[in-house]
């Protein structure tokens, strides 16, 4: 059985517990407290030498890192990944845009926000971050009109990745309510077949 070294707040770790959830798949779940460091022990830099989660770990004992890596895993050859190579492209021109334009910003604030002492430094450094948030908000705004998701006519990863940290910005400080179509967007997503909350973890916790 698959095994997920996770965070039950990270939204990297949501993405991979969504599409799991949507693909029907069991597996076991271990917490690790990376506010104490549990991503930076030896033990699981063996796992990933970045120190990072999440980490799924296959039934061989191979491990993946890099949250848009696995979905990539998972989504192949499945429902969760479209059909040629044009619609294949489009689903990593919207994961590397998750990458590059949207976490730096969303995520990163939500994190700091969340986690962290507030002080004058990191003051500044949310104010950094503001506009390219709304940047990226806006330019998801306007590919959604009209659209129900972001690539093809059904789900996809390009869709579970994006929806991670979106749908919690506000926890980051970035408001939704002029983002009307990413707004009905979460709304679709959160009420498909097989969705879980963020907080919802499938299997045992070890």
């Amino acid at each position: 059985m698959l095994r997920l070294y996770d965070a039950v707040f990270s939204g990297n770790g949501y993405k991979v517990r969504l599409a799991l959830a949507h693909l029907g798949v069991d597996y076991e779940y271990t917490e690790v407290d990376i506010l104490k460091g549990g991503s930076r022990t030896a033990e699981f830099l063996k796992k990933n030498p970045n120190g990072r989660i999440p980490v799924l770990e296959l039934e061989d004992g191979t491990h993946l890192a890099e949250s848009n890596a696995i979905l990539f895993y998972l989504a192949s050859g499945t429902e969760l990944m479209p059909e040629g190579r044009v619609a294949v492209a489009r689903v990593l021109q919207w994961m590397f845009f998750e990458q590059y334009s949207h976490e730096p910003y969303i995520a990163t604030s939500r994190f700091l926000l969340q986690h962290r002492e507030m002080t004058d430094a990191l003051r500044a450094d949310l104010d950094r971050r503001r506009q390219p948030g709304l940047d990226a908000l806006a330019v998801l705004d306007g590919h959604l009109d009209g659209k129900k998701f972001l690539v093809g006519e059904k789900l996809s990863i390009a869709d579970i990745a994006l929806y991670a940290y979106t749908h919690v910005a506000d926890e980051g400080g970035f408001d939704l309510s002029p983002y009307a179509e990413v707004r009905r967007w979460l709304a679709d997503l959160a009420a498909l077949p097989g969705h879980v909350a963020m907080n919802d973890v499938l299997g045992g916790a070890t």
